[in-house]
């Protein structure tokens, strides 16, 4: 992706993801925008080969431990992801009673027409901030548990499985809004 230090080299590879929206705005405030998430990452495991292993959403930005199986890319699965919700979003800022509606489209069209990749409104940033985990079980143990533990670093929670659109409960035996892979 464009600005992106970080590149995708194994496409089937174990990768720690984080999508952030332009600007950092505070989009995920609303459980509408929520289940957006989660629904696509439950079509994508289901369909499109994706396996989660950690996930947060936080207001204004996803973390993600994924892979994907072949014949499925990684890269593909980043696209497609970000282009279905950006447009599922907007759709429901658009339809919902959302406060910040003229604001936030403002915010996402603006972001559209300056870099001209999108073409009227961009909702995430290009970058994802890959970082490569293959083989390193010390470094996906640490992304697992940096991932669940934004909540409570956020203060928004004191316990991680308390916070439920986090893969932390799936690893206290706790069924989830996502279907994760658990590694123990």
């Amino acid at each position: 992706m464009a600005g992106d230090r970080y590149f995708i080299k194994d496409q089937q590879a174990v990768y720690f993801l984080t999508f952030t929206i332009v600007d950092w705005i505070d989009i995920f405030t609303r459980k509408d925008y929520k289940y957006i998430i989660t629904d696509s990452l439950n079509y994508c495991i289901k369909e499109k080969g994706l396996e989660c292993f950690a996930w947060v959403l936080m207001s204004n930005h996803l973390h993600l431990v994924v892979r994907t199986n072949p014949p499925f890319l990684i890269s593909d699965f980043m696209r497609d992801f970000k282009k279905f919700t950006s447009k599922k979003i907007v759709k429901t800022i658009q339809d919902i009673a959302e406060s910040r509606q003229e604001w936030i489209l403002q915010k996402l069209h603006f972001e559209a027409k300056k870099n001209g990749r999108a073409e009227n409104y961009k909702l995430w940033q290009d970058s994802n901030h890959a970082i490569d985990l293959e083989g390193r079980k010390d470094w996906f143990l640490q992304r697992i548990e940096y991932t669940h533990q934004n909540p409570v670093r956020q203060m928004i929670v004191f316990n991680a499985s308390d916070y439920l659109f986090s893969s932390a409960g799936d690893y206290e035996g706790r069924k989830g809004l996502v279907e994760v892979s658990i590694e123990r």
